[in-house]
């Protein structure tokens, strides 16, 4: 096969595997930042503590997570079908891999919420702020470096889970490996799908990185945190010069 064939079957399924991604990643950040902080606020010592949800919330998310992608395609199907009227395409693609990102943001959220200084949230409640101020003014914020790398890591997984989809008719760049590079023996479009995919990633590794750095250092010089601990030093302070007065 000509280069002159191969472009436009490449830049369409490009394009596929990006509509795919894109769509599934904004539907697993929309799932999975909420679930994500409802399994912090409502574990031990939560700001909603509820150990019976928090236990039932995790479990569903273990047993989403350990289902191999493949196997959770054809388990949803029906469900695919119902939403999107088929089961072949890049739509019908998104329902399976949202479903199957959600339970994997929501853990990196998880991860990236609990490693919040606990002394914020302390400083919030003794200025009266309540959950929802705490998660919208020093959860969500202090984490966000943390939240930016973990989906980073979503849609990195995202491709690789795009890619696994071609191989039921989804399109993108999967289906062009597997219908062209394995099942017409085109060897060589098999791996200038490799190499797209390699550059593609890293990319987005690469830009992912650089946000979470730049989120880092502008948090670390002018965000919340220096502002709440520096109340929190001042009310002290403010006490002693009222003895002494």
């Amino acid at each position: 096969m000509s280069w002159s064939e191969m472009q436009p079957l490449l830049a369409q399924a490009c394009w596929d595997t990006l509509y795919m991604v894109g769509w599934s990643t904004l539907v697993a950040v929309a799932g999975g930042l909420p679930l994500g902080v409802l399994l912090v606020l409502t574990d031990r010592g939560g700001l909603l503590q509820n150990v019976f949800a928090n236990k039932v919330i995790g479990q569903i998310v273990n047993i989403a997570r350990s289902m191999p992608f493949i196997i959770l395609m054809v388990a949803l199907m029906n469900f695919t079908r119902t939403v999107t009227g088929t089961t072949i395409g890049r739509e019908a693609a998104i329902v399976p891999l949202a479903i199957g990102a959600i339970p994997f943001f929501a853990r990196l959220v998880e991860t990236a919420v609990r490693e919040v200084d606990g002394g914020l949230v302390e400083a919030v409640q003794s200025m009266g702020g309540d959950t929802w101020t705490i998660v919208r003014k020093v959860l969500v914020p202090e984490s966000l470096p943390s939240l930016v790398a973990g989906a980073t890591t979503t849609v990195v997984t995202l491709i690789g889970y795009s890619a696994m989809a071609g191989t039921v008719g989804a399109g993108g760049l999967g289906d062009i490996a597997i219908r062209y590079g394995y099942q017409r023996f085109q060897t060589e479009l098999m791996w200038i799908t490799v190499a797209i995919l390699a550059v593609v990633i890293s990319l987005i590794q690469f830009a992912g990185d650089c946000t979470a750095r730049a989120l880092h250092r502008r948090g670390g010089s002018s965000g919340p945190a220096p502002r709440l601990r520096l109340l929190k030093a001042k009310e002290p302070a403010a006490a002693d010069v009222g003895k002494v007065a």
